[in-house]
Formats: C-alpha cells, structure tokens, sequence
C-alpha cells in the first residue's frame, strides 16, 4: 500500500488575520495531483482538519471538496479528530460515510477497529483528553501516557489476531518533537508527552499535533502542517510524507514538498535601514515580523513598512540598549489624560506632540459623555 501521510490542516485558520482559505485550496490541489501522479492508495490526515470546533462555512466547504476529490482520484481516506477539532461533529454519519471509502475516526471506542486497505490494516487514534477516556477505560493514571498506551494496547490485541502489516494514525506531543508557536497546549498536570516507545510494533505511526515534519524513528513521523501558522515556522519546509508499506513493514518514505502560498521571514533592524537598503529586496513579496531597534520608537511604523513590504503583519518594538526594567508608572488616583500621555512616553521614548495632546483630551472627553449618559 502506498499512503500520503497529512496533518494539520486547520482549515478555516487565518495567519495575523490574513484569510489562508485560498493557500488551504491550493494545498487540496497539490494533493489531489500528488494522488494521481504518485498512484496514492490511501491518504490518512492525523487530526485538526479544522482550525476549531465549530469551523467557518468555507472551511466545511472545502474540506467537503477535498474528501470528494481525493476518492474520485481514486485513494481511500481515513482521517482521524485533533484536539483542534469536534469530535462528534468531525465524525457525524461515520458509519454511513464509510461507504464512499472515506473513513472517519474520531470515536476513541473504534481504536481497536482498523480500516483494511490492500491488506494493511490501519488504526486511528483520535486526539484523546485523558480525563474523558479515564473512566470508560477503567485507567488508574491520568495522562496523555496511561490514555495513548491503552490505545495502543487495543490495536495490538485486535493486530495479534490478523498478521497483517500496521499503520496507526495517532494526534499527540511525542516526547523529543520539537513545537513551534501556532500549536495548542494540550498538556494535563504538566506532562503532555507520550514517549516513542508507546508505538512500538507498528510498522508506520502517522502523527499529528506538531508543525514541523520530523522523524521521531524511521517509522514514526510527524508530517507537520501543510501551511505555516506562525513566524516560528519561517524556516520549515511543508508537505506530506509519502510512504510503501508492504508485507515486510515500510519500505520506503519520501517527503513531498507542498506550495508556498507566500514565504515567510522575519526582519530587525531601524526602521530608516529597513525602507532603504537594497540588502532587503528579496523579502518585499514576504509575510513579515518586523523589529525594529530603534531607541525611539518611530511614528506610523507600520504603514512606513508596507510602503516597502506589502504584506508586513506583524510589528515588535524592541529598541538597542533599553533598560532591564521598565518604570511601573503610578495609575490610581491620577487624571486618564495624564497616564495616557505617560504611556506615549513610556513605549515612545519621547512626549506626545501637540496634536496627539489634543487626540487624546478628546478621547478622554467623548468617554467621559457616554459614561454620563449611561
């Protein structure tokens, strides 16, 4: 059997508020294409499909689209729930969906149920919160551990019986991955990991969770987003892992690269430096963080930078040689206008001009009107 290993999509995500609804499509078509040019038996989605429980109509849309695309270019599908994701809305009508070979699993109760496919059977294991399989599962301990262990052992028991080569597909922080900023924290009593070993005797473990592709062992791989979700990830190459599994376990796995719907980078340096040197030509088509060091931070920063980089989104003031510790300004007891001058001062380095003196009293003034008439 020849699988595409996905992860991560978190259809319905915006990057800085920019809407990524047409980079996610883009990925859909490479990955259709990727189906049909590579002969791609089964394409399995370890968890967050969606960005959040109740996904925006277009994210639905598409995800409808993709699923209908990839079985009529002739691959299987089996997906299983993030803890991005609802599970029982993500597996509403599984049973009846499993007719079209698109294969929903996000019920922890159907671990132990594989979904064959040219003769590997292929197990998934839903983003599972340890206090919600605890009791059903009778576990003495409580953690992401004691849950995916016991998962883990209702696969081997039902594997034990068919001798048939393995795929699981599992969403969870493995212990050794390496995270980036777009991940939620799913830890419980401060341990979020499972360790690799947790998964041993599978011949391909398919994981989700974490952004970036890694290999934890030869079998065990997370194929990352297909999309970076934060800055962090400027440097991360995106895509899907495609792999053979065979009588004799995995025989090979290669990573498909995915399209870069614009790439990313981040900047720091002054402002003057930044909207004139040619040293920074390259990044004007990027998606930017910007820092700026200047020791006084300068006015209208932004829109400066998107005269030179359009698609700057996201601003830092970190200026050279700043104090340690910034003065705590006293606030209680004081007029709004004059901790409000403070604070232009405080994070400017300089006093508010004239005209932002008059903004501001005006501001005050107009807020004070409607508390009057409330």
């Amino acid at each position: 059997m020849r699988l595409l290993h996905t992860s991560d999509w978190h259809l319905g995500r915006a990057f800085h508020r920019e809407s990524l609804i047409a980079a996610q499509a883009a990925f859909v078509d490479h990955l259709v294409a990727t189906v049909r040019s590579e002969r791609v038996d089964a394409v399995v989605i370890a968890g967050d499909v969606y960005d959040r429980a109740l996904p925006p109509v277009d994210a639905v849309e598409l995800c409808g689209e993709a699923l209908r695309r990839l079985t009529d270019a002739g691959a299987r599908v089996v997906l299983i729930s993030g803890n991005h994701d609802s599970p029982r809305r993500l597996g509403f009508g599984a049973d009846l969906i499993d007719a079209s070979g698109v294969h929903l699993r996000t019920d922890p109760a159907g671990v132990g149920r594989p979904v064959m496919i040219e003769g590997v059977a292929v197990y998934g294991i839903p983003y599972l919160e340890p206090d919600m399989v605890r009791a059903p599962w009778g576990l003495t301990e409580r953690g992401h551990h004691a849950a995916v262990a016991h998962a883990m052992s209702l696969i081997r028991a039902d594997l034990a019986g068919r001798g048939a080569p393995s795929v699981v597909l599992a969403h969870a922080f493995v212990t050794g991955g390496e995270s980036s900023d777009s991940e939620r924290d799913i830890s419980v009593g401060g341990v979020p990991h499972v360790p690799v070993s947790v998964f041993t005797g599978v011949d391909y473990v398919a994981l989700g969770h974490l952004h970036g592709r890694q290999r934890m062992t030869g079998s065990v791989r997370y194929s990352g987003s297909p999309i970076a979700y934060s800055f962090s990830e400027a440097d991360h190459l995106k895509g899907s892992w495609l792999a053979d599994v065979g009588p004799a376990g995995l025989t090979a796995a290669t990573f498909v690269p995915a399209p870069v719907p614009r790439p990313l980078a981040r900047l720091r340096g002054h402002l003057e430096d930044l909207l004139t040197s040619p040293s920074w030509s390259s990044h004007e088509d990027h998606w930017l963080q910007v820092t700026l060091t200047d020791p006084v931070r300068p006015k209208s920063a932004m829109e400066r930078l998107r005269q030179r980089f359009p698609h700057t989104l996201n601003l830092v003031f970190a200026p050279e040689n700043a104090p340690a510790a910034p003065r705590v300004p006293r606030l209680a007891g004081r007029p709004e206008i004059d901790v409000a001058l403070d604070f232009v001062r405080d994070v400017r380095g300089e006093p508010a001009d004239a005209a932002e003196r008059r903004l501001l009293r005006r501001a005050v003034e107009s807020c004070r009107a409607k508390e009057a008439l409330v």
